[in-house]
């Protein structure tokens, strides 16, 4: 990723990509303490447009006000650098890291008198799963890895250090010849996938775990939006493993994952082992709103 042409945005500042460097005894580097945000931009009939780009930026703030790191830019200022990192690297579609960091300025474990910092980066990004991921569905393991508990980790927070534990049991996973990995919170129900929220289908009615040990996915609920009006019941309850392994259709949501079906999970077939009606439907509402061809939903989108 540091051998690339383009621009970075780091501290108010645009840098040369391959000059946006920090120090090697940068705080975050040795304890994991920052937040960040995964925004896509899609190509639209009238260009490049970002996807619920306010929704990710307030959830940023969240998160930062959660780890109690005070933002030197507020949603306003950082919005207008999204844009610009799309344009200015000349992309019609990306992905869109917005990264806050403690700087060198001290180390130990108390982060006080360690600087904010702020980046934002821009690059072309297809499938995060895989090109075959969105269209025929992927092989999901339960992982031995717990997902916190929220006095634990503060799960409303996209803190980097929570993805130590998404790491985990990722690489688990695709060891064992999966996919992704699903992740049970610490008394044993459904959580969310290592880096996507997880929706299944049962009998026509759309449930997802409630979000106490999961992330409040900006997609999840773009997902649960686009249910309601498409005339389906939603729901959000505990969910048992065996729940997921009898479900008609299971998909996960999130910007890089966007809508993934799930055809198989512990070996065990979901539904006819293929991606199912439900899951299609929210598929293709999805995308046209994403690529801006679904007129109820234009405001989602922030033209570049």
């Amino acid at each position: 990723m540091q051998d690339r042409d383009g621009y970075i945005w780091l501290d108010g500042q645009w840098l040369p990509w391959r000059e946006a460097k920090v120090h090697a005894l940068t705080h975050t580097l040795h304890y994991g303490y920052g937040c960040f945000e995964g925004i896509r931009a899609y190509e639209t009939a009238h260009g490049p447009a970002i996807f619920r780009l306010d929704e990710h930026l307030r959830r940023l703030q969240d998160s930062a006000h959660i780890l109690a790191i005070d933002l030197p830019f507020d949603r306003a200022a950082l919005a207008a650098v999204c844009r610009e990192a799309v344009s200015r690297n000349g992309l019609r579609s990306a992905y869109i890291r917005p990264l806050v960091f403690l700087g060198a300025e001290k180390l130990g474990v108390d982060p006080a008198g360690a600087d904010t910092h702020v980046m934002v980066a821009a690059w072309p990004w297809g499938a995060y799963l895989g090109g075959q991921a969105i269209e025929a569905g992927i092989r999901v393991r339960v992982s031995s890895y717990a997902r916190h508990h929220p006095n634990v980790q503060m799960c409303r927070a996209k803190a980097i250090s929570t993805y130590a534990n998404s790491i985990l049991a990722v690489r688990e996973a695709r060891r064992d010849g999966y996919d992704e990995a699903l992740l049970l919170d610490t008394e044993g129900y459904v959580a969310e996938g290592s880096s996507e929220n997880v929706f299944i289908v049962r009998d026509g009615e759309v449930l997802q775990p409630e979000t106490t040990s999961a992330l409040d996915g900006i997609t999840r609920r773009t997902v649960e939006t686009l249910a309601r009006e498409a005339g389906l019941a939603v729901r959000a309850k505990r969910i048992t493993r065996d729940e997921v392994y009898c479900a008609d259709e299971v998909f996960l949501t999130g910007t890089a994952a966007e809508i993934t079906p799930v055809v198989e999970v512990d070996g065990r077939r979901i539904g006819r082992g293929q991606p199912g009606a439900v899951t299609r439907r929210l598929q293709e509402r999805y995308f046209a709103c994403v690529k801006g061809e679904d007129v109820a939903h234009t405001d989602w989108l922030s033209a570049v």
